[in-house]
């Protein structure tokens, strides 16, 4: 009996495995008729200078092909990006063009955020390179540029704002082939398609003066003729590459990226294999995601060629290893800022005080996700070093910290450097496009030389201005964004992409970024008596009523050194009355200083301590004894 229940038991489980085997080649079937043919994929990213109008491009795409767009800018869907105006992360989105189905990747066009550039380039097939009819190439649009070429990529090229009244197309188009040229393009991207367009009317056109009443028609239209389809195969094993991470709370790690080949469904086993090789971990695919106009959609299938964002549940499945996908290589960061937890007088007032723990955490975990940042322990104190490709880009992360509620203090920029193959020590230099009127030129040249500018063009251009080009070391760059706007009383454009390393110069000309400063000798709630007996020292970064402590610099002192004053000090009582000992007190507005101004600002034994409400500077040693002391040493 024992060995018939035995073999009945074996039977069973055989019909049982029939079933499911038979029951699974229709979903095979059926996740093949699902999958998009790859013939009718294009994927295209809009490459650009900022301000160029790319995010604006993208709405009209949107808008021609029947996606309900309610405002301007809809890709800049976060928070920091519509109050700056400016792209700080790439996305995807796909709209549906006759039979085919376009992947449109915006990128940012700030030069600190290229690292976003770099990653989505190696996912799309071809550029839309936008560069505007007036301003001509930029220093991004030949970063953004070379990065095209040097993955074989022929651009589409997009005259943008070609309405204004200024635009100049055949100059602009001239410098563009030479900036071509100039980068070592093949004849085939040399023979570059042009098209006209003003995003802001949201027409495009092959001719410059006619055909503006078809709307992103002619765009689309060579999207899908010049943009090759994706040379990939279904029939393969699945592969994807990833490109962009993120985190939902539910869902855990999606990665975003391209299927190189094969098809998947959810509940597959894949595994993330590094870029030397090395398996990551093991995982199934638990939701299949795509950006389907301005929402993402759940699909059955990711498919060969098409961009997806995969969500996947970590497990130990045992799955042979594969050879690596190819992914292009990012650029190294070339600035850094050390973290450290906030442990002035005032904090805990205004946010949550993280320890090193937790920043370390949150730090590490940005670190995953955004592919240009690199954080290390500090070697000289406590605290994180976080690096990256420029103030801005670090600027916006503490940002992002500060608006959870987090306290820290962020030391001064340092500029990375490196040894070449040689053994030599070089550091980054910088491109650096000025704009500005004609009289500012003098004090622009000026200032520049004394940080080891070399000033390697100069030309007019519309109006009475002048654009300049230096080459000049990361390092004399520091600081100098409030002076250049103070120099040009806010009319200069400044624009800045790393260029090279080369050898570091052994001296540097003493160059003074600010004067000295004045350090509160003491804490409590600052007077309008004792301010106003301060405007004579220099300016000022603080107001009456606002709380202060030892160590906190309260202003910029008129002189070259640094002196320590006392803000709290309360006017005199007394019972004699006039007119004049009554008279109401009028301070001059006091000096108020962005996150990223104010990272520039201070200097070395100096911190700027961030809180969800305020942006403070402090000495690092507040105890002004002790800070007299170390000085002498």
């Amino acid at each position: 009996m024992q060995v018939m229940f035995s073999q009945l038991r074996t039977l069973r489980l055989l019909q049982a495995t029939t079933r499911r085997f038979l029951s699974a080649q229709p979903s095979v079937a059926t996740s093949l008729t699902e999958a998009r043919n790859p013939s009718l994929l294009r994927n295209a990213a809009i490459i650009a200078h900022v301000d160029h109008g790319k995010s604006t491009l993208c709405d009209k795409i949107l808008r021609d092909c029947s996606v309900e767009v309610s405002e301007d800018r809809m890709m800049d869907s976060g928070d920091l990006e519509r109050e700056r105006g400016i792209t700080i992360t790439s996305k995807v989105t796909t709209v549906e063009y006759k039979d085919y189905l376009l992947n449109i990747v915006d990128s940012p066009g700030h030069s600190d955020f290229g690292g976003e550039v770099e990653r989505i380039l190696g996912m799309v097939d071809s550029a839309v390179l936008l560069v505007d009819a007036t301003e001509g190439p930029m220093a991004q649009t030949k970063f953004v540029l070379s990065k095209a070429l040097a993955l074989n990529l022929k651009p589409i090229v997009v005259l943008n704002k070609i309405d204004r009244p200024s635009a100049r197309p055949e100059a602009v188009e001239s410098d563009l082939f030479d900036l071509f040229a100039s980068l070592d393009a093949s004849e085939e991207q040399l023979d570059f398609t042009t098209v006209y367009a003003s995003a802001k009317e949201g027409w495009a056109s092959m001719d410059p003066n006619s055909g503006r009443d078809m709307g992103m028609i002619p765009l689309l239209e060579k999207i899908v003729d010049l943009v090759p389809c994706p040379k990939v195969s279904l029939d393969e094993p699945f592969s994807f590459i990833i490109t962009m991470l993120s985190r939902d709370p539910f869902l855990g790690r999606i990665a975003t990226g391209r299927v190189c080949s094969g098809i998947a469904t959810v509940g597959d086993p894949v595994h993330v294999v590094s870029r030397d090789g090395v398996r990551r971990k093991n995982a199934k695919i638990t939701k299949i995601m795509a950006s389907r106009g301005l929402k993402r959609q759940d699909i059955p299938v990711a498919s060969a060629g098409d961009i997806t964002a995969n969500a996947a549940d970590c497990n130990n499945l045992s799955i042979p290893t594969i050879k690596p996908l190819w992914a292009p290589a990012i650029d190294p960061p070339t600035v850094s800022i050390t973290f450290n937890v906030n442990d002035s007088p005032l904090s805990g007032k205004e946010g949550e005080v993280l320890t090193t723990q937790k920043l370390a955490d949150w730090l590490y975990a940005e670190a995953e996700n955004n592919v240009s940042i690199a954080v290390e322990k500090d070697a000289e104190s406590d605290g994180l070093q976080v690096k990256g490709r420029g103030e801005l880009q670090l600027g916006i992360l503490v940002e992002t910290l500060r608006r959870e509620g987090a306290e820290l203090a962020l030391s001064p920029p340092k500029i990375l450097t490196k040894l070449d193959n040689e053994g030599n020590l070089v550091e980054p230099v910088e491109e650096l496009h000025i704009e500005v009127d004609d009289d500012h030129t003098g004090a622009i040249i000026e200032k520049l030389s004394a940080r080891q500018a070399n000033l390697i063009d100069m030309k007019p251009v519309l109006g009475d201005r002048t654009k300049l080009s230096f080459l000049c070391p990361s390092r004399g760059l520091l600081g100098y964004r409030p002076i250049f706007i103070q120099d040009t009383r806010g009319t200069g454009i400044m624009n800045r992409i790393f260029a090279e390393w080369a050898p570091r110069k052994a001296t540097q000309s003493s160059v003074s970024t600010r004067k000295g400063v004045l350090v509160s000798m003491a804490s409590g709630m600052t007077a309008g008596h004792a301010l106003a007996a301060l405007e004579a020292r220099g300016v000022l970064f603080v107001g009456p009523r606002e709380p202060v402590y030892t160590g906190m610099i309260i202003g910029e002192h008129n002189r070259d050194m640094d002196i320590d004053v006392n803000p709290v000090k309360a006017k005199q009582l007394t019972n004699f009355r006039t007119q004049s000992k009554d008279e109401n007190v009028r301070l001059a507005p006091h000096r108020q200083y962005s996150l990223e101004t104010a990272i520039s600002y201070v200097s070395e034994a100096e911190l700027v301590e961030v809180t969800p409400k305020s942006v403070r500077m402090r000495k690092q040693i507040l105890d002004p004894g002790l800070r007299a002391r170390k000085l002498k040493k």
